[in-house]
């Protein structure tokens, strides 16, 4: 495939299809990734995500559309911009009776491109990064699964990398190494990496990106700052009262919509109401209010608005 876009994007697709026989698995996606992102490319599992990945990175080739990866077209540069790209697809594969620096080390000597003058000190300072260090001559079998994923991402680290790109990087891990690695991301991003990591579990995806692209079936539904997706979702209002039954009469002849009275509150999506014309109807009408917010919409109240459907967001 010869491609003619370039841009400044760490990654950019136009048109970008994928089809095995007589599936279709990705459907010409646009994808648009900011420099210096942690870009959350979410999904439920088997809506095209790691395809995509795997296409973005020379894996596998394209059925239709073009790839830019920091601003240069692929394939055709592939040996340069890969070279500056870190990833993680479908979790590590390592020599498990061989310690944490011993694979690493096994890995640099295989890059043609490295410097074996200063494989160690890449090495080590790679394992810091990711906090291995003090388990650097521990072997890999022993290693926790929070270990092993870290241990993934410092090999993405062992040369200089303007791009992270990684496939479910949490996935089968514990909270403890939920954690690790999300503040590792996160970290990384700081240091100026843009990341483009996809996930199935929106609460995670929702603590480390400002940016989100949501597939779904194969389709790319929408993209942006994770901020202006809450944006375009409607909004919910609670009403935390002792006579919810009227609250929601008041809030229905505002024209608010779903309405829900639960005991103690009550709950509308806000539409095009003005939020300011609430609390004095409600005062009007005679309803005591204990309490009043605007509720955020969550990420996965912006996937069901976006799909009509949810999924397991805590996987």
């Amino acid at each position: 495939m010869t491609s003619a876009i370039a841009d400044s994007s760490p990654v950019l697709t136009r048109g970008l299809s994928k089809r095995f026989r007589r599936q279709l698995a990705v459907d010409r996606i646009d994808l648009e990734v900011p420099g210096g992102a942690v870009y959350g490319f979410l999904g439920p599992n088997g809506s095209g995500k790691t395809t995509t990945i795997r296409m973005i990175l020379g894996l596998i080739s394209p059925t239709a559309g073009e790839i830019s990866l920091l601003g240069v077209p692929m394939p055709a540069a592939a040996r340069t911009v890969l070279r500056r790209t870190g990833s993680l697809v479908e979790g590590p594969a390592f020599h498990p009776y061989l310690s944490g620096r011993a694979n690493l080390a096994r890995l640099d000597a295989a890059d043609r491109y490295s410097d074996p003058h200063t494989s160690r000190s890449r090495i080590d300072s790679a394992l810091d990064r990711v906090g291995l260090l003090a388990a650097a001559q521990k072997r890999y079998r022993a290693y926790s699964l929070g270990m092993r994923q870290r241990l993934a991402i410092a090999a993405s680290l062992l040369m200089p990398r303007e791009l992270l790109v990684l496939d479910e990087p949490t996935n089968g891990l514990d909270p403890q190494g939920t954690r690790e690695v999300r503040h590792l991301i996160i970290d990384l991003a700081h240091d100026g990496a843009t990341v483009l990591v996809s996930s199935h579990l929106l609460a995670e995806v929702e603590q480390i990106c400002s940016h989100v692209g949501v597939m779904y079936e194969g389709r790319l539904v929408a993209q942006g700052p994770l901020s202006e997706l809450r944006a375009s979702t409607v909004q919910t209002v609670r009403i935390d009262t002792d006579r919810p039954e009227d609250a929601g009469r008041v809030l229905a002849e505002l024209g608010l919509s779903d309405i829900k009275s639960s005991p103690g509150f009550a709950t509308a999506n806000l539409g095009d109401v003005a939020v300011e014309k609430i609390m004095p109807n409600l005062v009007n009408a005679a309803v005591p209010v204990l309490g009043f917010a605007v509720l955020r919409p969550s990420l996965e109240d912006v996937f069901v608005s976006l799909t009509g459907e949810g999924f397991d967001v805590s996987g």
